[in-house]
């Protein structure tokens, strides 16, 4: 009789998948003590890593970003298969980022002596938000929670630069039962929204600020309009880097809890897809299987053991939407929280949705319910040959809009583009330019034809010029959006801590099914059937590849520790 080998299928081929299957063959595989398989719903590898090219340029549609090169598992791999250099001009955003041109709406330049007191304090709170400072500074003390500024005692790191790559869920909607008051409805979180907003009212009050104080030369704007919204140009540039659709949603208390690699942050030069080929590399043809969108993970749960299924005494099986079936011991799910999502609060009937069979436990489904998937998209735009730029290169542009509901708003702006922060080439003298696109803008973004997007974003920016000399009417000839939330493969972009959940909420979606402490007080229920991996189950490092990576490592350990083959955790 042939003695079956335990078998391991990895749902899902991105970062956390890859680096599982990688760390299960070289440790497990090759040592005979199982097999691993590799399914895929989509036709290509890399999740949400998508390396592309537009324009004669390299360019990430997703994931972006390694964020602090310090200890960074994916900084390690780019620099073991070299792919930190590259002969063909990339999306490198090299070095003029600190060199912004700040432009009110309707063609005013700002110079740095008005915009930098307001950008210090933008930073100054994140950076106390973020328990990188025990104080903000200049005499500004928020009440959070009752306690007074400096109080509280945090580690956070390093700021973020939205990656893992745009996905929220499908609706647009936060799920992440916060209100739009900021003060939560489980606990009475604080969010980050409301925390910015009490620190640029004292900045006010401190300031003297007047309501109606004028500045010359600006037009309609007033100087506390102006820094309003050179504040909220500063907080929508946040909403990318968190997918928050609303700072009000995003939890204020979990941001202390985030940690990012020291070190610089830099982009990939041969493309954040090499680093997924490289991981794929050691696999064997035929292990990983593409065009395999998974129905239904059919479990044991300790409380309905079924014994064999169909003579198969393997505990798990997976049914695929093309009405094929695989058996498991053991199923890597590494979704994403927004396909979890789905799953969760759509109709049982709906067969294209990732389901449970049995369902999830409740302490597994409400802490996917209560935490925040968003959406974040990348726009690029090419620059009309016919556009003859009178200056060395189009610069990093920051646009400071009036509120969507003020009356002496531009109407030809479209309420898109109000949210958006900035627009700049993708390296100095490229003719490609990006802008970001967070919430409920990303979303209309996927919605829009190329033709609508070209001629509004032209009329937008070159409303922006309008008092600069040498730029003139700015035209596009070509444009690529990312579309995440709409691709029900992922469904949004990356995780957040909403109001209303916790950093605990991710320890929960991170827990095996059943688990050892569960199996070993219940005889005839296998252990680790479903193990959960991806950047929304990794408690200080989610919505970012290196958080997806350590995930994947974390549950290849957890099945190399149970089947006593383990080498280095």
């Amino acid at each position: 009789m042939v003695i079956k080998k335990p078998r391991i299928v990895i749902i899902g081929a991105g970062m956390a998948g890859l680096t599982a299957a990688n760390k299960l063959y070289k440790s497990g595989v090759l040592k005979g003590a199982f097999e691993v398989c590799v399914v895929e719903g989509g036709n290509r590898i890399g999740g949400r890593i998508n390396t592309s090219e537009f324009g004669g340029d390299r360019i990430e549609m997703g994931a972006t970003w390694i964020h602090g090169i310090g200890g960074s598992p994916v900084h390690k791999i780019a620099q073991e298969i070299n792919a930190l250099e590259s002969d063909q001009p990339w999306e490198c955003m090299d070095g003029f980022l600190d060199d912004p041109l700040t432009i009110a709406e309707n063609g005013y330049v700002l110079n740095p002596p008005f915009v930098d007191p307001v950008s210090n304090l933008f930073n100054s709170l994140m950076d106390f938000a973020q328990g990188k400072k025990k104080s903000i500074g200049n005499g500004i003390d928020v009440d959070i929670f009752g306690n007074r500024n400096g109080n509280r005692n945090r580690n956070g790191n390093e700021n973020r630069n939205g990656d893992e790559s745009g996905n929220g869920n499908r609706n647009g909607n936060e799920n992440g039962n916060g209100d739009e008051s900021g003060n939560g409805n489980r606990n009475g979180n604080e969010s980050v929204g409301s925390f910015l907003r009490k620190g640029l009212e004292c900045y006010w009050k401190m300031e003297s600020r007047k309501e109606t104080e004028g500045v010359n030369g600006y037009g309609d704007w007033n100087k506390k309009s102006l820094e309003e919204a050179i504040f909220a140009m500063h907080e929508n540039t946040q909403r990318t880097y968190t997918a928050a659709n609303d700072l009000y949603n995003l939890d204020y208390s979990a941001e202390s809890e985030y940690v990012m690699c020291p070190g610089e942050e830099i982009t990939i030069a041969k493309g954040y897809s090499s680093i997924i080929e490289s991981l794929a590399s050691v696999l064997p043809y035929g292990v990983i299987q593409l065009n395999k969108k998974v129905k239904t993970v059919e479990w044991q749960p300790p409380e309905c053991v079924m014994g064999d299924k169909d003579g198969d005494s393997r505990p798990v099986k997976i049914q695929f939407l093309d009405g094929t079936s695989m058996s498991a011991d053991h199923v890597i799910v590494t979704v994403s929280l927004g396909v979890l999502k789905a799953g969760i609060f759509n109709d049982e009937n709906d067969s294209g949705v990732f389901k449970f069979d049995p369902p999830l436990p409740n302490h597994k489904t409400e802490a996917i319910s209560r935490l925040g998937f968003g959406v974040v998209n990348k726009l690029f735009l090419k620059l009309s040959p016919d556009f003859n730029l009178d200056v060395d290169r189009f610069p990093f542009l920051q646009m400071v809009f009036h509120k969507s509901d003020d009356q002496v708003k531009n109407p030809k702006i479209p309420w898109w583009i109000r949210k958006t922060a900035s627009l700049s080439p993708i390296y100095k003298r490229s003719s490609v330019l990006l802008s970001w696109f967070a919430g409920e803008e990303a979303l209309k973004l996927e919605e829009l034809s190329d033709e609508v997007i070209l001629d509004e974003v032209s009329t937008t920016v070159s409303s922006f010029f309008s008092h600069k000399k040498g730029y003139g009417n700015v035209k596009f000839d070509k444009a690529l959006k990312s579309r995440w939330a709409s691709d029900p493969l992922f469904m949004g972009s990356y995780s957040y801590i909403a109001v209303g959940s916790s950093i605990g909420d991710m320890d929960s979606l991170a827990e095996p099914l059943p688990n050892t402490t569960v199996f070993e007080s219940t005889s005839g229920s296998p252990p680790f059937q479903i193990l959960f991996a991806g950047e929304a189950t990794h408690r200080t490092h989610y919505s970012t590849t290196h958080g997806a990576y350590f995930s994947g490592i974390r549950e290849a350990n957890r099945l190399l520790q149970h089947y006593h083959c383990i080498d280095d955790v």
